[in-house]
């Protein structure tokens, strides 16, 4: 059985490194000055890439940005004496879980029926 500190490092650990992913992806986001010469679409084309790879980069940095709001709640959780207690019902979220997503906020019932609420609004 993983020790609450451990679960709390891990969560500390996987903070720094989505911070570091997002800086990264921004980083990389800048437009470039450069334009490939050659064909008359050649422009169109690469207009084209471009916004297909902004929007698959604004994809991946919104779920970046949600797993470090994830994460951020479970260490606030943790730092107010909550952490391991459901959002939802308030029970002790299950250890296994915990051990396998340290910054789960439902137990897995409560997760369950998330899944199902989710699917029916769809």
């Amino acid at each position: 059985m993983i020790e609450s500190v451990e679960l709390y490092e891990r969560l500390k650990k996987e903070k720094a490194e989505l911070l570091e992913k997002l800086e990264q992806l921004r980083a990389i986001g800048q437009p470039s000055a450069e334009r490939k010469e050659g064909s008359p679409f050649g422009k169109r084309e690469e207009e084209a890439d471009e916004a297909s790879e902004l929007e698959t980069r604004m994809a991946l940095e919104k779920r970046l940005e949600e797993s470090l709001n994830e994460v951020e709640h479970a260490l606030q959780k943790y730092e107010a004496g909550t952490y391991g207690l459901c959002d939802s019902c308030g029970k002790a979220i299950e250890q296994a879980r915990l051990e396998a997503i340290p910054q789960a906020s439902l137990c897995l019932s409560c997760k369950a029926q998330q899944a199902k609420e989710t699917k029916g609004a769809r």
